[in-house]
């Protein structure tokens, strides 16, 4: 939004003055310059020889020797080829409204800009300053103010909904609104309600003889007097309206453009609209506003003051002109805007990372980068989804709370300890403080909940949701509070100048200077142990309080990212012949058995087949069921399933497969797998290539094996562990995330990776 936005205008119009733009910021908006072809040159005798052009530096005039350029039909380049080679803006070499109507004090001389009556006369030079005065008043953008005026009013039909209107590379994006046909500004709420009761207020219910009813009369006369002070025909209908440079559709910066200006009109236009329409229902504040500043526009007019010292009065007396421009100021630093609106207080943000949208080399910067899990659930809110770059909100996560860069000597909590509060806001405020007291990067969100004995979901949740979308705290990952993790450096990150200055202001000499610290956190990225900050950093246990301070400024600073470990699991060769002699020896001493028994492997894969149809027990519907109601496309399912079975409406006898002789390993090992999963993993059995696990949750049956096996000859209570948690070493989840699911200590979980470290691949990576 910082790149696009070009402007910010207030128009009204009046019944009375029509159409006209109250103010605008700023005084004198310009559009960013578009892409172009470089310009060729027309051929001389110096591009047939490259070393002489070298040296004259496309001097032709030395001694008159080329001074005349070659012709250009003889390398066959046309004058009128280079004209349309080169691109021009649409409205580069014209008046954008010149071709629109004008009013009728415009002189038949065809001069574009309008006359008014008493203007100065231009045929001397006395007053050219004056009329230049004018045109920075009646000129905005190539348009003129009343050409705006006429088209970003519309009529009362397109008012209270979206307007979006585009001209060549402009885009006007605004919500306008009006009053009543009886000149009433009114709540819309109020009147759908009106509505549906039956009666409008504006009409009365006529007798038979054509005669207003005296009760009908004498609503629309207390509602009248009720809005007395706000039925002034001096204004009718008003819009604030952003303009924005629309991207070069031949550029990269081209992206979701439709998604980037729904999110600039929620949360700007419309937002905005609302607390002007709000403010103009209840005390007439916009028109009040309205009218002071075309009195001031007119004074100055009349006057010859420059556009600028009508500025700078506007600023210094209407409220709506120092809102509107702390708002456009705002968008264009990235930061809160703090409006004061008729002395009610608001703030208005874009998405930080709004402009991204836009970046077609970006990979969906607009949406969360979510785990993929189903039990993680989207815990931002609708308007935190696009352009705010957050990490998931889960449990494990932790909250760290950021300093006002405005006025970073404020409290910006202290209306919470005031006195005069009552007993319901002093407990919900005790309750905030006991919050803000709580939350720290050394503590996740789910032992804060646990200590505050709140709801995870519906009070903690809600409470982070607006500290990070007041950029008052933002969600990291949780730190050690021994300060045993890994970091690395941030990507982007501001001028190392001038973070190091403020980080020696903060810190002095106490500590390392941050060009060092950067450095030996660089060089520990590398080192296979011993990598964490406190190893490679801090390395004495009495400076742990001190170097916290250090690790939550440069969180701050954006300029650590915490590296959390993942884990995979790893079929080794060995495992894998060990499973598969196995499988061998199993299906050996199976078939001898049934050898033995005169049991051939076909006779009985076929008994065990029958076994398992005969499960499938078909039973004749009796007529207790015959009243349950059907579909018809389910009662002829039952009936073609019945008709199949033919007489066969009791249960078949099961005759058992003579088992007894093998022994209850061979079972557990052969028969209790599926015969879908054996003839699915028989290909794999003969292949010993080491490989990945990749979802040890949904793992086959020959995996299941190599899983089963990886725990032979371990203790039983380490291979239990291991057995709960080996789902989630799929690579994807974090350790906090492994510690939380599980409900185990970082102690236990070490025990298992010792254990199994011939099995495991741990790495290192930014959650």
């Amino acid at each position: 939004m910082a790149e696009t936005l070009l402007a910010v205008l207030l128009v009204t119009s009046s019944p009375n003055s029509g159409p006209s733009l109250a103010f605008r910021w700023p005084p004198h908006p310009t559009v960013s310059p578009r892409l172009a072809r470089p310009r060729l040159q027309l051929p001389t005798f110096s591009d047939l020889d490259n070393p002489w052009r070298a040296i004259l530096s496309g001097d032709l005039g030395v001694d008159g020797v080329f001074a005349e350029p070659y012709d250009p039909k003889v390398r066959g380049i046309q004058e009128e080829d280079l004209e349309d080679y080169e691109w021009k803006r649409p409205n580069a070499l014209r008046d954008r409204s010149q071709s629109h109507s004008h009013s009728a004090s415009v002189p038949p001389s065809g001069r574009s800009s309008p006359q008014r009556e008493g203007s100065y006369d231009l045929s001397t030079s006395v007053f050219e300053d004056a009329f230049e005065n004018v045109e920075e008043y009646d000129s905005l953008l190539g348009y003129s103010a009343e050409f705006l005026g006429n088209v970003l009013c519309p009529p009362a039909s397109m008012c209270h909904q979206k307007f979006e209107l585009t001209v060549d590379d402009l885009a006007f994006v605004g919500h306008p609104v009006c009053a009543d046909a009886d000149g009433i500004w009114r709540d819309r709420s109020d009147r759908r309600r009106t509505a549906v009761r039956g009666r409008d207020p504006t009409r009365g219910r006529q007798t038979s003889g054509g005669e207003t009813t005296t009760s009908e009369h004498s609503d629309t006369a207390s509602s009248s007097e009720k809005h007395g002070r706000l039925r002034d025909p001096r204004l009718h209908t008003f819009h604030f309206v952003l303009v924005l440079d629309r991207p070069d559709p031949s550029s990269s910066a081209s992206g979701n453009l439709a998604k980037y200006i729904d999110v600039i009109y929620n949360q700007l236009a419309f937002t905005f609209t609302a607390v002007l329409y709000q403010e103009q229902i209840r005390t007439n504040f916009v028109q009040g506003e309205c009218d002071a500043l075309a009195q001031m526009k007119d004074r100055y007019t009349k006057n010859g003051r420059p556009f600028s010292d009508f500025v700078a009065e506007a600023l210094a007396t209407s409220s709506i002109a120092t809102a509107m421009k702390a708002l456009y100021t705002s968008v264009k630093e990235s930061s809160i805007a703090y409006i004061a609106i008729n002395q009610l207080p608001f703030e208005f943000q874009l998405p930080p990372y709004l402009d991204e949208i836009l970046r077609n080399d970006e990979h969906s910067p607009d949406i969360l980068d979510w785990i993929e899990d189903e039990e993680v659930e989207d815990n931002w809110n609708k308007d935190m989804t696009f352009g705010w770059r957050l990490p998931a909100l889960t449990p494990w996560k932790s909250l760290l709370l950021l300093d006002n860069p405005d006025r970073p000597d404020v409290d910006p909590y202290a209306n919470l300890r005031e006195p005069q509060l009552n007993a319901e806001d002093r407990q919900l405020a005790e309750g905030l403080l006991k919050f803000l007291e709580t939350a720290s990067i050394y503590v996740s969100l789910a032992e804060m909940a646990d200590y505050l004995g709140w709801e995870l979901e519906s009070q903690l949740y809600p409470t982070v949701r607006w500290l990070v979308m007041h950029r008052r705290a933002k969600v990291v990952d949780m730190v050690h509070p021994q300060l045993r993790t890994v970091f690395t450096l941030a990507p982007n990150r501001a001028p190392i100048a001038e973070l190091a200055s403020e980080f020696k202001r903060t810190f002095g000499d106490q500590v390392l200077s941050l060009p060092v610290i950067l450095s030996t956190i660089s060089a520990s990225t590398y080192k296979q142990s011993d990598n964490h900050f406190f190893a490679t950093v801090v390395r004495d246990k009495h400076l742990i309080p001190l170097y916290q301070r250090v690790v939550e400024w440069m969180l701050k600073k954006d300029l650590l990212v915490g590296l959390h470990l993942r884990i995979r699991i790893v079929a080794t060769t060995d495992l894998k012949i060990r499973v598969r002699d196995k499988i061998y020896e199993a299906r050996r001493r199976r078939n001898a058995r049934l050898k033995q028994y005169g049991i051939s492997r076909r006779r009985r894969s076929s008994q065990y087949d029958a076994r398992r149809q005969d499960l499938e027990v078909i039973i004749e519907p009796s007529s207790e069921d015959m009243y349950i109601s059907m579909s018809p496309h389910a009662a002829r399912e039952r009936m073609r399933r019945v008709s199949s079975v033919g007489s066969a409406k009791r249960i078949r006898p099961i005759v058992p497969l003579d088992t007894s002789a093998l022994d209850d390993e061979d079972e557990d090992q052969v028969d209790s797998e599926g015969d879908d999963d054996d003839q699915e993993d028989e290909f794999n059995i003969d292949d010993i290539e080491p490989s990945v696990i990749s979802d040890p949750r949904k793992a086959t049956s020959l995996q299941r094996r190599w899983l089963s096996a990886m725990s032979d000859g371990k203790n039983h209570i380490i291979a239990r562990r291991f057995e709960d948690i080996y789902g989630y070493f799929d690579g994807k989840r974090t350790d906090d995330e492994i510690l939380f699911r599980a409900d185990i200590s970082r102690k236990q979980l070490r025990e298992v990776l010792h254990h199994y470290d011939e099995y495991l691949q741990t790495f290192l990576h930014p959650s």
